[in-house]
């Protein structure tokens, strides 16, 4: 899998098999937790094969805010850069293949990735689009019906209504797995 980030970066061979050091390959099933809303996050997940969700609980009540395909990194990253609870729970969808890199591991790797430019900016654009990936859905969610959130979904992120089950997809959406149904239902009939 770090084959395809090495033919991209100019890096040394050392270099590159300390940075990949740094990671530990796993397999998990389905439905594997792998940080609880409230525990102090010590690791990051970079997702090989597979799919991850975020959610929170509200009232007895999974809220799911993201989620995470192949090649993608994941983590809580409020938990993780300033050593407080997380607000979320970070959950697999399907069989999975992830490595996962320790707190310590990570914060040299950044402290290293700053003197790479090309690194650096992959590393920075990485967090912008998360955080605009955010404010889209936030501003969205106000502004938008949730007949429009799921065209929007269907348009943009095609993958999620592939691979994920509808009653996760409704929890995204802010509205229940009934009113999915009538969405989809309206939008098989030309409504």
């Amino acid at each position: 899998m770090f084959e395809q980030f090495r033919n991209r970066y100019p890096i040394d061979d050392d270099k590159w098999a300390d940075f990949v050091s740094c990671f530990q390959l796993i397999k998990v099933p389905a439905k594997t937790i792998l940080l609880t809303e409230g525990e102090i996050s010590k690791r990051m997940f970079l997702i090989e094969s597979g799919c991850i969700r975020v959610w929170f609980n509200h009232n007895g009540k999974d809220i799911t805010t993201q989620f995470f395909f192949e090649n993608n990194m994941v983590g809580s990253i409020e938990s993780f850069r300033k050593n407080i609870p997380s607000p979320v729970s970070i959950e697999t969808i399907e069989p999975s293949v992830i490595w996962r890199a320790s707190k310590k591991d990570l914060n040299r790797l950044v402290e290293e990735i700053k003197e790479i430019p090309a690194l650096r900016d992959r590393f920075i654009d990485a967090i912008f689009d998360r955080t605009y990936d955010y404010m889209k859905l936030f501003i969205s969610t106000i502004k938008d019906t949730p007949q429009q959130r799921y065209l929007a979904l269907i348009q943009e992120r095609p993958e999620i209504v592939r691979r994920i089950p509808q009653h996760y997809i409704a929890s995204y959406l802010g509205i229940t797995t009934v009113h999915l149904s009538r969405i989809k239902s309206k939008l098989a009939k030309g409504i």
